[in-house]
């Protein structure tokens, strides 16, 4: 069982790998927020980090009702000088651990970037800012990431982001709101708040109907937000003109967040001029990950993702 750290030195108990066979989990954690999450005053849920998978040989967990959002910090044996954001999907209902989170992490790792894993709190728990709370944990993460370059050997200037699914969505937001969500807490907070670079699986895009994942509106709105909400939370509506270039991935027959949030998505990228590559697949389903498609042609997305990146000098 690893160890939280934060700036503060407070710490704190994380999740035990529970003896699975595999790679075990990394124990080297940062907690965002060094004296504590900021509106937390009406929260009273507690943190659950259950196991779905009934095979020993993998984990498949989630965090849900996270109350101390943190980073899980997996180095690559050789540097390659970026670093990546991870945010894992989950409906805003809870976030995947494993399966777009740390699983993904490895692969990344294996090539040399330097991979941190969001574990951050959810909308609907009680927190002040209600449905930007994702979001000031995601927009903490890439401040620390940042300020903290030099110790992990790691370029300031390239520091990604990779969203799956609603982690999509909030890796979107991260990369097209240029407001900071929250009152800086230290000096980290200085540092620059969007990514050099964005990847978006499968994401969850839009809020509005007909395209929409009803759980992950539902879960960051409410049963009921109005239009003006709706259209501020929709990725294809936002402003991203002069956001760092994107990459999008997809499988055509994704059941549960239609291909028309990528392609909607596109349309707006390219009119802002933001340099975008899409990949569509023609089977994949949603949620694969890296370890649900082997076998499959989008097994190969991490390559792809790779080439793209090498061709704008971002090793990844």
């Amino acid at each position: 069982m690893g160890a939280v750290v934060g700036a503060s030195g407070a710490r704190a108990q994380t999740v035990a790998d529970g003896g699975r066979a595999g790679p075990a989990d990394p124990t080297e954690i940062i907690r965002l927020w060094p004296d504590g999450a900021p509106g937390g005053q009406g929260v009273t849920v507690t943190p659950v980090v259950p196991e779905r998978s009934t095979d020993p040989a993998f984990h498949d967990r989630y965090a849900q009702y996270t109350t101390v959002p943190i980073l899980t910090v997996f180095r690559p044996e050789r540097p390659n000088g970026s670093a990546m954001l991870l945010i894992p999907g989950g409906g805003y209902r809870w976030a995947v651990l494993d399966k777009e989170g740390y699983d993904v992490a490895r692969v990344f790792a294996a090539s040399g970037t330097t991979c941190f894993v969001l574990r951050y709190r959810l909308p609907a728990d009680g927190w002040a800012a209600g449905p930007d709370v994702p979001l000031q944990d995601a927009q903490r993460a890439i401040r620390l990431i940042r300020s903290r370059a030099a110790d992990y050997a790691v370029d300031p200037h390239k520091i990604a982001v990779l969203g799956a699914s609603a982690g999509g969505h909030l890796a979107g937001l991260a990369s097209a709101r240029t407001d900071a969500t929250y009152e800086p807490v230290d000096a980290a907070d200085s540092a620059a708040l969007r990514p050099d670079l964005t990847v978006l699986m499968y994401p969850v895009a839009t809020m509005a109907d007909p395209y929409v994942h009803a759980g992950s509106r539902t879960h960051l709105l409410g049963d009921t937000p109005s239009a003006e909400r709706i259209a501020a939370y929709s990725l294809e509506q936002m402003e991203w003109r002069n956001a760092a270039p994107v990459f999008l991935l997809h499988a055509m027959d994704d059941a549960s967040v239609p291909v028309e949030n990528s392609l909607q998505l596109l349309t707006t990228l390219k009119a802002a001029a933001v340099p975008t590559e899409a990949h569509l697949f023609q089977e994949g389903g949603h949620g694969f990950g890296v370890r649900l498609i082997q076998g499959k042609p989008a097994q190969v997305w991490p390559d792809l993702v790779r080439a793209w990146a090498a061709r704008l000098d971002f090793p990844l």
